[in-house]
């Protein structure tokens, strides 16, 4: 299950999505190109842990997995 959480405390309060919540990963590897098409945004820029909702850790092993990706054209550099 995909939960929201609400962030903010204005007017506007924005509703973000955690994707890895529900996907269970026991590795993060570069080949996992369905996993790492969640954590990359439209303009391919790696969203932050806090949206993702992975631990410092896991947040670096995810964002060497979409640099090494990237070089190997799994998943573009720039917007497509």
């Amino acid at each position: 299950m995909i939960m929201q959480k609400r962030t903010g405390t204005g007017k506007r309060n924005r509703f973000y999505v955690k994707a890895l919540e529900s996907l269970n990963y026991e590795e993060i590897d570069y080949k996992h190109v369905e996993l790492l098409r969640l954590i990359v945004s439209n303009y391919a820029k790696i969203l932050p842990g806090k949206r993702t909702g992975a631990h410092a850790r896991m947040q670096r092993q995810l964002s060497n997995a979409v640099k090494r990706a990237r070089f190997m054209a799994l998943l573009p550099y720039t917007r497509t």
